[in-house]
């Protein structure tokens, strides 16, 4: 039987506000396997950005135990949680967080420029993932030049770039119109169908939550549906 991708046993997240500790998740136990592409629902406030900035590496449970892809990466220090996420993570936003001066190519690009790869490298590799977010032809063009729908591609391409084991993707179509919503959600579904990649997405979208193989829901830190 192989490792799953995600496996989260007891894990809690609390932090003080003045004199009141706050639990934004609780004893959360969780399995993702590789491939699967995963909806997390709730309200807000519910537990659901908490929960992806853990997986992320972006910030470190209080207890528990996270192992991600088998290794455990609750006990790392910041540095080594840096160091562990440009390598496994690729995180989508929903406001795309685009460079507006540089081209879709550039903005791609950033990423590699920490690594060593040469840049014949690197341009491969940009280049593979504009073309699997069907944007090969646009990879000159800057932010301003483009629809919502294919700044988020870029993106997703920018996630894509480093070859992650995870993707986690925070509303990635709650600021675009249905079509390129859709789109977007074809293609994280090719991503993970055909790609094998891992996806955790948030979404307050039912209509979102219906393109993903499973959708859990958080309530008050706990995971309160687990099919």
């Amino acid at each position: 039987m192989s490792q799953p991708m995600i496996l989260c046993r007891g894990l809690t997240k609390t932090y003080q506000k003045g004199s009141t500790t706050v639990t934004p998740l609780e004893a959360l136990d969780l399995e993702v396997p590789e491939g699967q592409f995963l909806a997390l629902m709730g309200p807000s406030g519910s537990g659901k950005t908490t929960l992806l900035n853990l997986l992320s590496g972006i910030d470190s449970p209080t207890s528990g135990t996270l192992e991600i892809a088998g290794s455990e990466i609750g006990s790392l220090s910041r540095g080594q949680l840096t160091r562990w996420r440009a390598r496994n993570i690729g995180y989508i936003f929903q406001l795309y967080h685009l460079v507006p001066i540089l081209t879709a190519f550039e903005n791609v690009e950033l990423p590699l420029l920490l690594d060593s790869m040469s840049k014949s490298e690197r341009r491969e590799k940009v280049e593979s993932a504009l073309e699997l977010v069907g944007l090969s032809d646009r990879m000159h063009h800057r932010p301003t030049e483009l629809s919502g729908g294919q700044e988020q591609r870029v993106a997703i391409a920018r996630a894509l770039v480093a070859d992650p084991k995870l993707l986690v993707a925070d509303e990635p179509t709650g600021d675009l119109d249905r079509e390129s919503a859709t789109r977007i959600l074809e293609l994280l579904q090719a991503l993970a169908h055909e790609h094998g990649k891992t996806i955790v997405m948030v979404t307050h979208d039912p209509r979102a939550a219906d393109a993903a193989d499973r959708t859990l829901h958080l309530e008050k830190g706990l995971l309160i549906t687990q099919p």
